[in-house]
């Protein structure tokens, strides 16, 4: 259904007040959609992969984020992971399992801006424990962040990207910066750099980049991936993904 929708948006005429993507990268765009408007966002999926207790676990989620214009400067964000795919090996083990993962609600709120340079937000979300056992979350998980977007010239923008996420009465952050060039009017790439707290593991870093490619004005489709570093982290981040802008 989904590459239904993207082709038919694509034969579409251009949406001239697309205001961007929350995909990819660690960060959100800290714009928001106009009373109304409505964007689709899917990944295709996206992978991690990581290492702990001599346990090798990969897991594939094919997460979608349904976003709507509320107006004043609002909108919000309904999120799921239909798909989910784990497989643990290692210790002897050799697992896996594949269902539903936890479903979110977001509102993200555009701040105004004393620049014409900057653009920022700020997004809160709570994610419920709705999924199959093996992807949910022992609690309900609440999350605040804060995007910030510099304009540095025509082709490049520096971005910011500060995170709180908090289950069962315990906190994890993740803080990020990401430069952002502009290849053609239709091609970007990015870099970024991130540092995550758990509160069990302490902190680790990870590197990584992608591209995003406007296939359309109201199309695009996205590939990034992310590098262990140091610390407690995924050894690998990756994804594919794609977002449609319908307008309304």
């Amino acid at each position: 259904m989904l590459f239904a929708l993207v082709c038919a948006s694509a034969a579409s005429p251009a949406l001239a007040d697309n205001p961007g993507y929350n995909r990819p990268g660690l960060s959100f765009s800290p714009s928001v959609l106009d009373l109304g408007d409505v964007t689709l966002e899917q990944g295709l999926p996206d992978w991690t992969r990581g290492r702990d207790d001599g346990v090798t676990s990969s897991t594939y989620t094919a997460d979608t984020s349904l976003r709507i214009g509320l107006g004043h400067q609002l909108e919000v964000e309904l999120g799921d992971s239909f798909y989910n795919h784990l497989h643990m090996s290692g210790d002897g083990d050799n697992e896996s399992s594949t269902g539903r993962g936890d479903s979110s609600v977001a509102l993200k709120y555009a701040l105004p801006s004393p620049f014409k340079q900057l653009t920022w937000g700020l997004l809160g979300s709570m994610e419920f424990t709705d999924g199959k056992p093996a992807f949910r979350n022992d609690d309900k998980t609440y999350q605040l962040g804060m995007a910030a977007n510099w304009q540095l010239d025509d082709k490049n923008t520096l971005g910011g990207y500060i995170n709180d996420s908090r289950m069962g009465g315990r906190d994890s952050d993740t803080f990020s910066i990401n430069e952002n060039h502009a290849l053609t009017s239709q091609l970007s790439v990015y870099v970024e750099f991130a540092v995550e707290h758990d509160p069990d593991n302490g902190n680790g870093t990870l590197a990584g980049g992608g591209l995003a490619w406007a296939v359309t004005p109201n199309v695009q489709l996205d590939a990034s991936v992310r590098h262990r570093i140091s610390g407690y982290a995924n050894d690998w981040e990756a994804g594919l993904g794609a977002s449609v802008y319908f307008g309304h």
